[in-house]
């Protein structure tokens, strides 16, 4: 089971805290850092000092570590065209050395959009579909040839495909709960299927209706790699759990209910029953990112016994 650590900035956080956080969760051992793509915060956070853009972060944390691997959950296709896109995702894993993953959705966050003068349109999973075939057509273009792309939304033509990303293939990461369009599309483009903040019944079908989309689509339910996103509270005792609790504005029983928090073992139990239905990912949504302890407890004591 791989550990990734999972940040929501749009909740208040700058570039140097972020940098922090990539840095100790390489030295703890965790697999990944990915984070949010969002510009505005959500619910009672004050989303201070202000928004930070996910793949300019990115780009600088490439830089800045060594091993560990970055990512989006999830950038929002309607952030970006989707041939720029290819372009600053490609430039990224070159910077890293190879170490990028692209998380991508159709965008949901109606007040974000309105509050930067970003277009909302109503047919965004139709375009999503668009975005992929058209950043991994680019992506997988051969050298020296060119690609071409004729849909509703998008229009590419005589495109050099260019620059190609450091690795030969970023992974590519599809999520949420639709029942039908969602697992379709993860069936013909995704390396990961990823299901945010879902119970382990709803994972469970959830990750069915995906394998059985993949296998229609010929590529074999075991081609894809399944992932769970899941919120993180984890204390050596009640006190340190109810504390961790009470920062991020949670309760613990609802902690417990709907993702990882207690002790330890506690943690380490519920993430067994993620595994008995197939998940091999945990993205561990950290809320209070000043809590470097926090991190270092999970990686000592709940990332040593799943190892």
């Amino acid at each position: 089971m791989d550990l990734r650590i999972f940040t929501e900035p749009q909740q208040g956080a700058t570039y140097d805290t972020l940098l922090t956080v990539a840095k100790a969760a390489e030295n703890l051992g965790f697999d990944a850092f990915f984070r949010s793509d969002h510009y505005l915060r959500m619910g009672a956070a004050d989303g201070l000092p202000g928004p930070t853009d996910a793949w300019i972060t990115l780009a600088g944390l490439a830089r800045e570590t060594k091993r560990i691997r970055l990512g989006t959950l999830m950038t929002a296709g309607t952030f970006r065209l989707p041939g720029v896109l290819a372009i600053q995702v490609a430039q990224v894993d070159q910077m890293s050395g190879g170490r990028v993953e692209l998380g991508l959705g159709a965008g949901w966050f109606e007040e974000e959009h309105r509050a930067y003068g970003i277009p909302f349109p109503k047919e965004k999973f139709a375009r999503l579909e668009e975005q992929l075939a058209i950043v991994t057509g680019l992506w997988g273009t051969e050298a020296g040839k060119t690609f071409d792309f004729h849909g509703t939304y998008y229009d590419l033509t005589d495109s050099p495909a260019l620059p190609k990303p450091a690795q030969k293939k970023v992974p590519v990461l599809i999520g949420g709960h639709g029942a039908t369009r969602t697992p379709r599309l993860a069936a013909r483009y995704a390396d990961e299927f990823n299901i945010p903040f879902a119970s382990v019944e709803d994972t469970e079908r959830q990750f069915g209706r995906v394998r059985a989309a993949a296998e229609e689509a010929g590529r074999g339910a075991d081609a894809l790699t399944y992932s769970n996103a899941l919120v993180v509270c984890v204390g050596r005792d009640d006190q340190e759990v109810a504390r961790r609790a009470a920062a991020i504005g949670r309760e613990v029983d609802e902690l417990k209910a709907n993702g990882l928090a207690g002790s330890p073992a506690e943690v380490v139990d519920k993430i067994g029953r993620y595994a008995a239905i197939g998940s091999r990912r945990i993205y561990l949504q950290v809320l209070d990112l000043g809590d470097l302890d926090h991190l270092e407890l999970i990686s000592s004591q709940v990332q040593s016994q799943l190892s």
